[in-house]
């Protein structure tokens, strides 16, 4: 089982002030890598909010490089890979105003989102938040942290996988009625539980 978990922190509410990236690359269902970026939004407009979210000040990434000067480093980890996300549709998001910022075409890969998964695999959950499920699933990390967010949503796919016994997630999408996402140059479909299942 193969796929590359990801993680944004934002400077403010816009979704192409992206200030953090964490990635956790899994390959055969094992964690391979992990690697966490301080970006330098190109509007250093941080509010107060988002830094008692994430504890990131202006000072920390005043001296790092935007992300068009990261992108050649970010763009393999993404690349016709299986990107999975807690609440993708902002990171996703994130990804695609950031990009669009600098004029870079997007990446092409499938992306889906461990919060529905959870929804489905979990129905009887009280919340699906990522810091409740990681501490439902044993998982100690510290929240709003990139790097420690992307750990926590590849636990959550991998306990899910386990618990059903399913070593790939296309498959685990197929038993829980699902739709992978996918962003490719010309646009993005978003994953979505399919209402019929």
């Amino acid at each position: 089982m193969d796929f590359v978990a990801i993680d944004f922190e934002t400077a403010n509410s816009s979704r192409g002030s992206a200030c953090a990236l964490g990635i956790v690359v899994v390959e055969r269902g094992e964690i391979k890598e992990k690697k966490h970026w301080l970006i330098r939004p190109k509007n250093m407009d941080f509010k107060p909010y988002n830094i008692y979210i994430h504890g990131i000040k202006p000072e920390d990434v005043k001296n790092k490089p935007e992300f068009n000067r990261l992108w050649d480093e970010v763009y393999p980890y993404l690349e016709e890979k299986l990107i999975i996300a807690h609440n993708a549709s902002f990171d996703i998001s994130v990804l695609r105003h950031v990009l669009d910022e600098y004029d870079i075409p997007y990446p092409n890969f499938d992306y889906m989102c461990t919060q529905k998964l959870a929804e489905k695999a979990w129905p009887n959950l009280q919340k699906y938040r990522l810091n409740y499920i990681a501490d439902t699933l044993g998982v100690n990390f510290k929240h709003h942290d990139a790097l420690e967010d992307s750990y926590a949503c590849a636990k959550i796919a991998l306990a899910i996988c386990k618990e059903r016994n399913i070593n790939c997630l296309y498959h685990l999408i197929d038993v829980l009625k699902m739709s992978k996402g996918k962003l490719y140059s010309g646009g993005y479909k978003p994953a979505r539980i399919n209402e019929a299942g």
